[in-house]
């Protein structure tokens, strides 16, 4: 009803307005902050408990899930730079807002193991046989080689090498960043996308917890890297979430563009149209009289109550 007024009323334009940016940038930091407090979290104080690689994945994706259910709305639920890139790259947001969210995203990230590193008690450095606080961390940083999980599980029997751990992290990156971007499509009517997301976290984590302790997040990655004093294989997994997300929106934007020219007017009506920025334009519209069986009935008696002015009779001969 409001957009019939809006036309009758000569209003053009229907517009709902979004979050600021601050204010995107403020979920952003929640929802990164909660995504890494548990994975670090489960990471630390995984040789307490005997969940690992699977406590891990559904621990990410509950955070994920949880995070996405309650700021989603505002920031689009990224908590993580490749998803970001992706979003940009398939056209959803501009590269001021990427960049923007990527400081929000790292700083999320950071604080959230900066609470775990500060609350971390001295005397379980001792127990775990580490020498200080930062080497308890050292079990959450991304690696390959000797600091690939499957080294350490096989005590050097197994590892993998750079090759394998970059070919590895690309791909979890793409697939993660393409569901992204497929489960969130603006054109799908029912809205699954923490849920397909928070799966997919889970699954690629199963599947690259021995290679690399799971990368696919450069802001999660640094974070760890930071507080355990290891820097030197950081570059790898900035590089290959980059690339694997570039792919994904690439490849999603490529393909999906036919079934976007279909399915454009979905939503609708024939004599609706988009402007450049996405907001509906409805036609103004001309207001014409209508003349009811009523209206003009009461026009009839009105002409016969009022006769007609006699005419002058010509009296002269």
């Amino acid at each position: 009803m409001s957009q019939d007024l809006a036309a009758t009323r000569g209003v053009t334009e229907v517009e709902e307005r979004s979050p600021s940016l601050l204010v995107r940038l403020l979920a952003e930091t929640f929802g990164t902050f909660l995504l890494t407090l548990v994975i670090v979290g489960m990471l630390v104080y995984g040789p307490l408990n005997s969940a690992q690689a699977l406590g891990v994945a559904l621990g990410g994706a509950f955070a994920y899930i949880a995070g996405a259910a309650a700021v989603g709305r505002i920031s689009g639920a990224h908590f993580n730079p490749a998803i970001s890139l992706g979003a940009w790259l398939g056209g959803r947001i501009s590269v001021g807002a990427m960049f923007s969210y990527w400081g929000a995203q790292l700083v999320g990230a950071i604080l959230a193991v900066a609470v775990l590193f500060v609350t971390l008690p001295g005397t379980l450095v001792e127990l775990l046989g580490k020498e200080d606080t930062a080497g308890v961390f050292s079990s959450a940083v991304n690696g390959f080689g000797e600091l690939s999980p499957l080294y350490l599980q096989t005590q050097g029997g197994a590892q993998f090498d750079w090759g394998f751990a970059l070919l590895i992290e690309v791909i979890i990156s793409a697939v993660l960043v393409g569901v992204y971007l497929g489960a969130n499509d603006p054109r799908r009517p029912i809205g699954y996308g923490p849920l397909a997301v928070g799966s997919a976290i889970a699954a690629l984590t199963l599947v690259s917890w021995f290679v690399t302790n799971t990368g696919m997040n450069p802001a999660r990655s640094t974070a760890a890297a930071i507080f355990a004093g290891e820097w030197g294989q950081l570059w790898l997994f900035w590089v290959a979430p980059l690339v694997g997300a570039a792919l994904a929106a690439l490849f999603y934007r490529a393909f999906g563009s036919s079934e976007l020219e279909e399915t454009d007017e979905l939503d609708l009506d024939e004599d609706d149209d988009l402007d450049d920025d996405g907001v509906v334009v409805v036609e103004e519209t001309e207001i014409v009289a209508v003349e009811t069986p009523a209206k003009a009935e009461a026009e009839a008696e009105a002409e016969v109550a009022t006769p007609e002015p006699a005419k002058k009779a010509d009296d002269k001969a």
